[in-house]
């Protein structure tokens, strides 16, 4: 509720929404989760009180370079500072304690142009630089990913980093440093979500262990994602206190 004019700030505050969320995982009531039919977060409401969004869809310029302001030398006995900061005056409003205007704006599936600037000129950069794109057409990627670790995470130009390319992603997990350069590269079209991803290994368990029963491969399915992405889980299992599951909200006694 404050106007932003970072894109790094506005893509962290907004990637608290971004985030994925099964609700099963707060309902205790057993009874209730066989009606729950979409049980999974599929979008999300931000409310923007100082027309952030619209700022840096339409107003903010991503090309501009910044000027930093030229260094002070301090002198020695330079302690840092004249005392506190002092407000003198106070700000009242005598208005009434309404919005003025109320528009709904739905972002399509490309998702806010601050996003895709950042991933673009990371795509270009990296593209554009001969040295990483000999090693990823020969296949080496250890020698690109330590490449652009050295070269080009962290530069004050753009400051990359892969925390802030994760969030410009806007995948429910941690995507790696090789999956965005495979996907820039097109070597993937997309990225995964976290739960294809479960999915997809899921299969490959049965088809290694081959379960006796059939009926019984969706209980191991819920116990397999349960222990893969719950730290708690897992605790709770490796030190067989199987007393604690009756109060877990992911994986329950009755599930175990």
């Amino acid at each position: 509720m404050r106007p932003i004019f970072s894109p790094t700030d506005f893509i962290q505050i907004k990637g608290r929404g971004t985030r994925n969320h099964n609700f099963l995982e707060q309902l205790f009531d057993e009874s209730l989760k066989e009606s729950v039919a979409r049980p999974k977060k599929t979008a999300f409401k931000l409310f923007d009180f100082f027309a952030n969004y619209e700022y840096f869809e339409t107003e903010f310029n991503y090309d501009e370079v910044l000027k930093l302001p030229p260094t002070k030398a301090r002198r020695p006995d330079d302690g840092g500072g004249e005392g506190p900061v002092v407000y003198e005056g106070t700000y009242e409003h005598l208005g009434a304690d309404i919005l003025a205007s109320l528009r709904v704006v739905h972002i399509a599936a490309e998702g806010m142009k601050i996003d895709r600037m950042f991933f673009e000129k990371f795509e270009s950069t990296v593209r554009e630089n001969p040295e990483i794109v000999a090693a990823v057409e020969t296949g080496q990627w250890e020698r690109v990913i330590d490449y652009v670790n050295r070269e080009v995470f962290d530069k004050p130009e753009e400051y990359y980093t892969l925390e802030k390319l994760r969030k410009a992603a806007a995948v429910d997990r941690r995507v790696t440093l090789r999956e965005i350069l495979e996907k820039i590269f097109d070597l993937i079209p997309r990225f995964k979500s976290k739960d294809e991803l479960l999915e997809e290994e899921f299969a490959k368990f049965v088809a290694d262990c081959k379960p006796g029963e059939a009926t019984a491969i969706p209980a191991i399915k819920t116990y397999f994602k349960a222990y893969v992405t719950s730290g708690r889980v897992r605790e709770i299992v490796d030190t067989r206190q199987f007393t604690d599951l009756a109060t877990n909200p992911m994986f329950s006694t009755r599930d175990f």
